[in-house]
């Protein structure tokens, strides 16, 4: 039987209508809400299975929220919230007022009350800040955080893992990025006091997370080797964290989540199954058209005519490796579709991880106002996405939409007056004195120079940190006056998502993204 007839038929379910204005697409007739009971879902996977078919990208910072995550839970699978700067976001929640009121909620369930009442003492104000003032800036994370900031940490992922959580027995995870290494420790164990079923980490090699993970379900302490740039054989520095001393006395075990690292290679994923400090449950295979951070290109950096990184066959990675490892694995980059679905499970795959389909829907953390601006793009086919080489003080490629009024905007860029007071993408290096330092390529460059970085590092750096924050309406106000703009980062598919709206429609939401994508393709004929 050909590939594509076994995919269509493993989509396919018993009870089946055409989907309007489109005679190839097979729509199953309803997207289960959980209920607490077993039910099947569209893939015919049901909820006794530990394996989602579509894994919803954990984009950051804030944009896959508690909502976004709990509302593609609650379909059936795997709602993921982002656990990049859930700190700084709670606390600008908290100084905002939470009118909601869900904050407090959230952190009325904290097992340890003495701590959620400090972090509300340190942050919440009644009413919300005046107009036009700025957020009170938290101290920038090191290798040694004070007490509260680890109170802080550990209370925000607890937040955010709580609420998507709360209502319904799904599935959610959580995404880290292994370059964002200061706050991971305390954050894992706050979204595992949380409950949290999969913890998912891209951007880099992350060989110790799944013993610690093992360790900290014990309540045991545990450390993270710190990469520090210009350090020697035996100059390592470790990050720690003890749930014992935060929490003052003897933690209870936790469920261990399961594990699964963003991956772009076959090579990657075989040192990770082989050589991790503890299980791996399984990858996210991720393409260079996904959103975010993409791995560089193989080989020397060749660009286009646009001046984006070129992606060759060294690039793409061999699934056959994949289904050699035994474990379960989604493809990830372009698969909103289920024609692409169907193409992965025929590969192998358990599914897909979408995010880009995700971000802008209803539930999405985007500012509504910038989310409307960019589905009005797409109906007016205008809108464009450009793998920027620089953006990203990480060095990896990172995906940009161009957005009139955003940091793409070249006008925008070079009026923004370059500082670092969120600092998430810091690196730690040692100074000439033989203490630790940080600094980062989007910093004042004369600043980044005289900590010992190269000038030509800061050419075309944008502050990732600030952006990513003022796109889900949490920008900062400076003292000036002046407030950061947002910065939007989507896959390739962005220029796709008019399959989500329907006739005349602006918006569309979650379960819409999963009612196309589960729908069945009509198998082109072929024999068996």
């Amino acid at each position: 039987m050909a590939p594509a007839v076994r995919a269509a038929n493993i989509l396919r379910t018993r009870n089946a209508k055409r989907l309007p204005g489109n005679p190839r697409l097979v729509q199953p007739m309803a997207i289960p809400v959980a209920t607490g009971r077993v039910r099947t879902i569209p893939g015919g996977r049901n909820r006794e299975m530990s394996n989602p078919t579509i894994i919803q990208g954990g984009m950051g910072a804030g944009v896959s929220n508690w909502r976004l995550a709990r509302a593609v839970s609650r379909l059936g699978q795997m709602g993921v919230v982002s656990g990049t700067a859930l700190d700084v976001i709670l606390s600008r929640r908290l100084q905002d007022g939470d009118a909601d009121g869900l904050m407090r909620h959230a952190l009325s369930h904290f097992p340890h009350h003495e701590i959620a009442e400090r972090v509300l003492q340190a942050h919440f104000r009644a009413g919300g800040r005046p107009d036009g003032q700025p957020y009170r800036g938290l101290p920038l994370l090191t290798h040694r955080p004070t007490r509260a900031q680890l109170e802080l940490l550990v209370a925000a992922n607890f937040v955010e893992v709580f609420l998507a959580k709360e209502g319904h027995p799904g599935v959610v995870g959580i995404n880290f990025l292994q370059k964002i290494q200061l706050p991971t420790l305390p954050s894992l164990f706050g979204a595992m006091l949380a409950g949290v079923d999969y913890v998912l980490m891209g951007a880099g090699i992350p060989m110790a997370i799944p013993g610690i993970l093992d360790r900290l379900a014990r309540g045991e302490d545990v450390q993270m080797r710190l990469d520090v740039e210009a350090s020697g054989p035996g100059d390592e520095i470790d990050c720690t964290f003890s749930p014992a001393d935060l929490l003052g006395g003897t933690p209870t075990t936790l469920s261990r989540p399961k594990f699964l690292p963003i991956v772009s290679s076959n090579v990657l994923a075989i040192t990770l199954a082989r050589k991790a400090s503890g299980r791996v449950d399984g990858f996210v295979v991720e393409g260079p058209t996904a959103g975010g951070h993409n791995a560089p290109p193989r080989g020397a950096l060749n660009l286009n005519g646009r001046g984006e990184p070129v992606y060759g066959p060294r690039d793409i990675p061999d699934l056959a490796k994949f289904r050699d490892l035994g474990l379960p694995f989604w493809l990830a980059g372009s698969y909103a579709t289920p024609g692409r679905l169907a193409d992965a499970l025929a590969e192998g795959a358990a599914g897909v991880q979408i995010g880009t389909a995700f971000a802008f829907c209803d539930e999405s953390g985007i500012e509504p106002s910038i989310k409307a601006r960019v589905l009005a793009g797409v109906r007016d086919a205008t809108m464009e996405v450009f793998t920027d080489p620089l953006a990203s003080p990480t060095g990896f490629p990172f995906k940009v939409a161009q957005v009139e009024g955003t940091l793409s905007d070249p006008d925008v860029f070079g009026n923004r007056r370059r500082l670092c007071d969120l600092g998430y993408l810091r690196r730690a290096y040692r100074k000439e004195d033989g203490n630790l330092g940080y600094r980062c390529p989007g910093e004042p460059e004369d600043i980044y120079v005289m900590k010992g970085g190269e000038r030509e590092d800061t050419v075309g750096r944008k502050c990732v940190c600030n952006g990513l924050l003022a796109t889900i309406g949490l920008a900062q106000t400076q003292s000036t006056g002046y407030v950061e703009p947002a910065l939007l980062t989507a896959g390739d598919d962005l220029t796709q998502l008019g399959r989500f709206l329907g006739d005349g429609a602006d918006h569309y939401s979650a379960a819409e993204v999963l009612k196309v994508v589960l729908s069945v393709p009509e198998p082109a004929a072929a024999s068996c």
